[in-house]
């Protein structure tokens, strides 16, 4: 019985892996904005993007949109982070919860982790990234995206 256990649960586990197997050409952009994040590359990050994305975020006015939004999206962040004193952050992103495929057009859904360092403090912030992606003739780029989590708790 033993025997026939394993091979069922080894099926399902192969299955599910599969099933959950993400486009790694649709989720490339997304990579790319998150080392190159992490690197204090801007422009790499940006370049992920189509030219006028759509995001949501946490910091004021937490809406970006039109000419010049990542700019705008990224000095509101430079801004805010430097007046919490938020220095060292670094997303994290898992794999794709959910990825929808449609054409050229994509949504993906991947959780989230910012890790930074406040008041000496290492503080972790965990939640979800959701992305919509558009297919053009160099690639997919992230046409949105937006941050949701709960405020940041203390790491030991």
């Amino acid at each position: 019985m033993r025997p026939i256990i394993i091979v069922v649960v080894t099926a399902a586990l192969s299955f599910s892996a599969t099933a959950n197997a993400g486009d790694e050409q649709v989720e490339k952009p997304i990579r790319q904005m998150e080392a190159s994040f992490n690197k204090g590359d801007t422009l790499g990050a940006k370049a992920a993007h189509v030219a006028n994305p759509n995001i949501v975020d946490e910091i004021a006015p937490y809406h970006w949109s039109g000419k010049g939004s990542f700019d705008r999206w990224l000095a509101s962040l430079s801004s805010s982070e430097k007046a919490e004193g938020k220095t060292d952050g670094v997303v994290a992103l898992g794999d794709a919860l959910v990825e929808k495929v449609k054409g050229s057009h994509a949504y993906v859904v991947v959780p989230s982790t910012y890790t930074f360092k406040q008041a000496g403090k290492k503080i972790r912030e965990t939640g979800t990234m959701t992305f919509a992606l558009s297919k053009r003739k160099d690639g997919w780029k992230i046409s949105a995206w937006t941050w949701a989590s709960p405020e940041g708790v203390p790491v030991d």
